[in-house]
């Protein structure tokens, strides 16, 4: 068992392959933390460790009788209200108005597995591999419960965390935080690393002292964004790329969120993670309950690489749908930039044929096949094959596809609804509104009310109608604008601070419902790009569109940044024919991804032609490699803005791909990479240079590239080795 009761001093202890957590109960029955880092041993740990500082200013939480102030102690949940004057965990509203919020320990249970997530995206878990510590505790005034939730790997040094409140008073009460977890450092010596960008230039990295006061990561959109991503990273200021200690924390959530760090004037940091404050309040009648999303945390004691990887393995292992974890996924083309609005059933159909020559598995029909849409001025939701482009239906297209031995995928957007569609003239109370307010537009789109069971039904109808009536392999789900005007006709004035958690929620259930009734369907999400890029989506997509960004160069940090907590495999990367490099550039930036093709290959000369041949033999060589393998990001785009490279490796070490991309011409000729994570007594042999190296060489020595073909604007080079 990885979790630890000493009845001694109730002390907590949560050991994962490579870290401890540690936390005690007060006499006065408050959780304090004790300590989060590297592996220690048992005897070692005291209550006597928590930071005891008192503050003049605040309570005395020991009533005179000892140094503990809620404002200084280092909280394992916070309350609101009671002395605790940092940021909260949970804000609770009662009958009275009041929303000062206790939590004091009552109880806890030990058990193998982990607790029911309902249906909410959490890590999949069971008796083998995981072990779960459940702490009750309560609001001494009110009688309201807080389920407190670690749940420990047993094969990573991961822990997920959540938060279940239950309403057991006999009066409603009105949920008005609600963070998944709350984590207290007893000392500021560290950076914050987060996610930031926008629309086609997502999840650039961004490394910032902690500073005295509230630093919010947050987007209350009703997606997690393009602008910011639900995770940030907490290292030491020392910490690099491969040393160093470092701390991720991670939501399993689609919708609004903030992390937020508080430095104190005692020296200390919090952190905390979960449903964003604004516009939320839930309300519980007695008996009711809700579950706040999981979030994952990770230690590292290697650097910000190990971290990632960390994460990569949880979302790998434990995270994306289990059909698609070791399976190989098709090679795809869509048709988007090969065609955009203007195709029909002749012009899909040559993709496919040419396709095919090509080594294409997979034909994915893009945006406008469907309604009366000839542009982005209509017809979302009516989800029926636009006849007067596809003549012979979709039916007759899938089979001649098929006939031509490729798969067949169609692209959807199930949660938005156009003002020129016959489902808005036929219910135009279904789209997301405030009744008296002008709705607004985005891309001549408006948002339909998925916290409606009956809209539900009517888009699963719709969308099942259309997968039965072919064999459809995949499919591309798509949310193309944010929301406003947050309301549903349906709610109750108190409960209209639901309303963006029961969205996502609705979401949630819906691709949930498509995968049990198809469950080898591939669904890989999008929003325009990455504009819902998290590990919620990944829940039911095993990868999802990275970036409506496919040029190269640009890719590079969308990419790096991407993989801070999201392995390879999950992001959408396709070679384009309309971008600046050579194809060469295009399919190694693509390679760490999915990689397909977004081109029409009518279009391509001979030797473009032979090149992507190659490139696609060169992906199914490499594929378990990048997929399977771990990521070792060797020199960042923004590094020294001439050179970027990176290198997979199996995990057996027994293959590594490296790959260097050229960014610009550089002011020096010496290039010398260093790769990592290999076998340092084992022999590699590169199929490209013709010849082999120790391990130990390619890591310490490394690769003297100077003489290579580098030095010049989107020049690219990729070595395969492979252990002798």
């Amino acid at each position: 068992m990885s979790i630890s009761y000493y009845e001694s001093n109730r002390l907590f202890k949560l050991d994962t392959p490579g870290s401890s957590y540690v936390f005690t109960v007060s006499k006065e029955n408050y959780l304090l933390h004790l300590y989060y880092g590297a592996r220690i041993s048992d005897f070692e740990i005291e209550p006597s460790f928590f930071r005891s500082s008192y503050s003049s200013f605040s309570p005395d939480a020991t009533g005179g009788e000892g140094n503990i102030s809620p404002d200084v102690a280092m909280m394992e949940c916070s309350g609101n209200g009671i002395g605790d004057y940092r940021l909260s965990t949970v804000i609770v509203r009662y009958k009275d108005g009041t929303t000062a919020t206790d939590l004091r320990y009552l109880s806890h249970r030990i058990f193998p597995g982990r607790p029911d997530a309902g249906a909410l995206p959490h890590l999949r878990l069971d008796e083998s591999n995981a072990d779960t510590l459940e702490i009750t505790m309560q609001d001494p005034a009110t009688g309201v419960i807080f389920l407190i939730n670690y749940t420990v790997l047993r094969d990573l040094d991961a822990i997920a965390r959540s938060i279940c409140v239950q309403n057991r008073s006999s009066d409603t009460i009105y949920l008005q935080k609600l963070h998944s977890l709350c984590c207290d450092f007893p000392e500021n010596d560290f950076d914050l690393i987060h996610l930031y960008g926008k629309w086609a230039k997502e999840r650039s990295p961004q490394r910032l002292p902690v500073m005295q006061g509230v630093q919010s990561v947050a987007s209350t959109r009703g997606a997690s964004s393009h602008y910011h991503n639900p995770g940030i990273c907490l290292a030491k200021k020392e910490t690099g790329e491969e040393h160093g200690v470092c701390y991720g924390f991670n939501l399993l959530y689609s919708g609004n969120f903030s992390a937020d760090t508080e430095a104190d004037g005692y020296g200390g940091i919090r952190v905390t993670l979960g449903i964003h404050a604004k516009d939320f309040c839930w309300k519980l009648t007695p008996g009711d309950s809700l579950l706040s999303p999981e979030a994952i945390m990770v230690f590292s004691g290697k650097g910000i690489g190990e971290m990632s990887r960390i994460f990569h393995r949880v979302y790998l292992n434990h995270v994306i749908p289990p059909y698609w974890r070791e399976r190989k996924r098709p090679l795809l083309l869509n048709s988007w930039e090969g065609c955009f609005f203007d195709f029909d059933e002749e012009k899909i159909l040559r993709l496919a044929q040419e396709g095919k020559k090509l080594g294409i598995e997979l034909l994915v029909m893009d945006d406008g096949w469907f309604g009366h849409r000839n542009d982005d001025t209509s017809s979302l939701g009516d989800w029926f094959v636009n006849e007067n482009k596809l003549k012979g239906g979709l039916a007759q297209l899938v089979r001649k596809v098929r006939e031509e031995g490729l798969q067949f995928g169609i692209w959807f957007e199930p949660e938005m609804i156009s003002p020129d569609s016959d489902l808005y003239r036929a219910h135009p109370d279904w789209c997301v509104q405030i009744k008296g307010r002008e709705k607004s537009l985005a891309r001549h789109q408006c948002v339909i009310d998925m916290t409606r069971q009956e809209v539900r039904d009517e888009i699963f109808r719709q969308m099942k109608a259309v997968l039965d009536s072919c064999p459809i392999s995949y499919v591309k789900w798509d949310f193309n604008r944010n929301l406003t005007e947050p309301s549903s006709l349906m709610l109750p004035p108190d409960q209209q601070g639901e309303f963006f958690h029961r969205f996502i929620l609705g979401t949630y259930e819906l691709q949930q419902r498509l995968l049990d009734e198809y469950p080898q369907l591939l669904l890989e999400n999008c929003s325009g790009g990455g504009g819902r890029f998290d590990g919620g989506m990944l829940y039911y997509s095993p990868q999802i569109w990275c970036s409506d960004n496919t040029d190269p160069i640009e890719r590079l940090s969308i990419q790096f940044g991407t993989s801070l907590f999201y392995p390879a495999s999950s992001m959408g990367a396709h070679v384009s024919a309309n971008r600046r490099t050579d194809y060469d550039t295009k399919a190694a930036v693509a390679l760490w991804g999915t990689f397909g093709y977004e081109l029409d290959p009518e279009k391509l000369t001979e030797e473009q032609k032979a090149t992507i041949k190659d490139q696609i033999a060169y992906y199914h060589k490499t594929y378990d490699t990048i997929h399977n393998g771990d990521l070792y990001r060797l020199t960042p785009p923004w590094k020294n803005g001439f050179t970027c490279a990176w290198n997979f490796t199996a995990k057996d070490q027994s293959s590594a791909l490296l790959t260097v991309i050229g960014i610009r011409r550089r002011e020096f000729q010496t290039l010398v990479v260093r790769m990592r994570g290999l076998d340092a007594n084992a022999i590699y042999y590169c199929e490209e240079i013709g010849r082999s190296y120790s391990g130990a060489f390619l890591m310490n020595a490394g690769l003297n590239l100077s003489d290579r073909d580098l030095n010049r604007d989107g020049a690219s080079l990729m070595l395969y080795f492979t252990k002798q």
